[in-house]
């Protein structure tokens, strides 16, 4: 030390020569005043700042009022960050729309309601004509428990035959018209026995659904948690720039100070003009500082601001933030096993990836009951009834003889005897029961009766030959399940290795903050000394400068190790996941999911 401290001075006693001379030579001038030999020696030494049009230096920010400041902690800022902050936006928006395909998929199994009105006419040259008036109506609906589907059906038909009139000219049957009724009321029920029995592709699609749910969900919480780590990176930056600022500062007013004691040295003619320029290129280095450190708040800032801030427009964006929290140091080191178990429980990448494994296991058990034969049982019951309108309920008589058959035995009897000719006697013909006369009343209460049900049950076959497409779909599911155990070890590879590589930092940046802050006390008690030196003429500003500046290095190194381990906590946060264990956080889900 003594030795470079000589050597120093070895150099700096010609540049004082060579100014005490100049001083010398400025004086044999005799009329110039302290001022004016100050201003010949400016263009010599080429300062760039003049103390006589000095002005200080602004630490003000464009667009930034500091009349209103927005005082934040940290645990403000996360609860305005999850609040307001976009990227999460998007994240909540991913799982409301997962969740609207749950539920779209749920409504395959909503009843089906049909109702169908049809009217309809057909005839023929010299036939009969048929009106027919049909209202049905139906309701499916499937059954999710074993695949099956179930119809209920209630249909009513009206039918009336208009008679040709070359059937009445000849005399076959009276004009007229006659009209049936029948109602049907039942069900059908179609039973899948082995493919999809257990599962079905509605059943799959709604399963994948939810666990796709599932896993937007995951990501939203993932994004949730890096937007806590982010804040709290950006809030010890700005914390850490902040700080800086503040230390520049003071810098540039020792160097003010500096200046203001040469000015005055030099004035009373204790020191040599070259000495002031010195202080003046101090000076001006500081403050260049000093405007480098005031655009990192800004950034630092604005970062911030990002963050917590919702609408670009927002007024909070024109005010200067003031962080009020430190970064506090823990005394022990941190616990490896106890974040790697955290990591392993709580990764929503982890998480994600065993949803997928579940999503293909459903593959692959759907698609080994696609290979198996279709055999589906299908039944039927029904209730039928019928009723005619314009019959009657009364017995009646008519010849056995009509038309072609009684001219004929007309005939006959022109040619017997009047005792042998063939009688046409009259046959009695029942009325229609009552229970069959009527019209949709009628056929409707005539369903309940005790003659009036039907059912039936059957069996569908049905197999693919070779059945190759089921046989590819399984193979391909099985392939998906390798790739996604290989995805998984990998990304657990991941996580051990960002949570060693995070304990370890931690561990690294709690280590730095007491040598930083052993360093700074160093600093200090040497600036102290040299200030000592220096007021006793024993130093120079030079050594002077260096000491203040090695301060200054040695302050921003401090607070940069601390605000490096909280950092560092923040990055272990997100490395095991326990952000919000840590923080106490019980975020807002977009949806309840069950």
């Amino acid at each position: 030390m003594t030795l470079r401290r000589s050597r120093k001075y070895f150099l700096i006693i010609p540049v004082l020569g060579l100014a005490a001379l100049l001083s010398v030579d400025a004086a044999a001038q005799g009329s110039q005043t302290p001022k004016d030999r100050l201003a010949s020696v400016a263009p010599t030494v080429s300062t760039g700042v003049s103390s006589d049009n000095y002005t200080p230096s602004t630490t003000s920010r464009i667009g930034v009022q500091t009349a209103s400041p927005l005082a934040l902690s940290l645990d403000e800022a996360i609860k305005r960050a999850l609040a307001n902050n976009n990227d999460i936006e998007v994240s909540r928006t991913d799982v409301r729309f997962a969740d609207t395909t749950v539920r779209g998929l749920r409504g395959l199994y909503d009843p089906v309601f049909t109702l169908q009105p049809t009217f309809s006419h057909s005839s023929s040259t010299g036939q009969q004509g048929t009106n027919d008036v049909r209202i049905n109506a139906n309701i499916n609906q499937r059954i999710k428990p074993g695949g099956g589907t179930i119809q209920g059906f209630f249909n009513n038909t009206r039918t009336e035959n208009a008679f040709a009139q070359a059937q009445v000219t000849s005399g076959g049957l009276s004009s007229g018209s006659s009209a049936i009724y029948s109602s049907q009321l039942g069900f059908n029920y179609t039973q899948p026995l082995l493919r999809n029995f257990g599962i079905d592709n509605t059943r799959r699609q709604i399963k994948i659904a939810k666990k796709q749910l599932r896993q937007s969900d995951s990501d939203f919480q993932l994004q949730a948690t890096n937007t806590i780590t982010d804040v709290q990176r950006a809030y010890w930056d700005l914390v850490l720039a902040l700080r800086d600022q503040q230390n520049r500062k003071a810098n540039v007013e020792l160097a003010r100070e500096n200046l203001r004691q040469i000015t005055a040295k030099i004035d009373a003619g204790a020191a040599a003009p070259l000495e002031k320029a010195e202080v003046e290129t101090e000076l001006a280095n500081r403050e260049g500082d000093l405007l480098l450190a005031t655009q990192q708040v800004g950034i630092a800032e604005n970062t911030l601001k990002k963050l917590v801030i919702r609408d670009a427009l927002a007024p909070e964006w024109a005010q200067a933030i003031v962080p009020t929290d430190s970064p506090k140091v823990a005394p022990l080191p941190s616990d490896l096993n106890a974040a790697i178990n955290d990591a392993f429980d709580n990764r929503f990448e982890l998480r994600r990836l065993k949803l997928q494994r579940e999503i293909n296991d459903l593959d692959i058990s759907f698609y080994k009951n696609q290979a198996k034969p279709q055999i589906d049982l299908n039944t039927t019951f029904s209730l039928d009834g019928i009723s005619r309108g314009n019959v009657s309920t009364a017995n009646s008589l008519i010849p056995q003889f009509t038309g072609n058959d009684e001219i004929l035995r007309q005939k006959l009897n022109t040619l017997f005897a009047p005792g042998s000719q063939l009688p046409n006697p009259l046959i009695v013909v029942p009325g229609s029961p009552a229970y069959f006369v009527g019209g949709f009343n009628r056929s409707m209460s005539n369903m309940f009766r005790s003659d009036a049900p039907n059912y039936s049950i059957g069996v569908t076959f049905s197999f693919p030959f070779f059945n190759r497409t089921a046989k590819a779909n399984l193979a391909g599911a099985q392939i998906t399940g390798e790739r996604i155990a290989a995805q998984t070890r990998a990304q657990e590879e991941s996580v051990l290795t960002d949570v060693r590589n995070a304990v370890q930092a931690v561990e690294t940046a709690r280590l730095r903050v007491d040598t930083a802050r052993r360093a700074r006390q160093s600093a200090e008690a040497q600036l102290a000394g040299e200030r000592k030196l220096y007021d006793a003429g024993r130093s120079t500003t030079f050594l002077l400068f260096q000491r203040e500046n090695s301060l200054l290095a040695a302050q921003n190194a401090e607070i940069r190790a601390e605000t490096d381990y909280a950092k560092a906590v923040a990055d272990r946060e997100r490395a095991t996941a326990t952000a919000f264990r840590e923080h106490n956080i019980t975020i807002d889900r977009p949806v309840d999911i069950k």
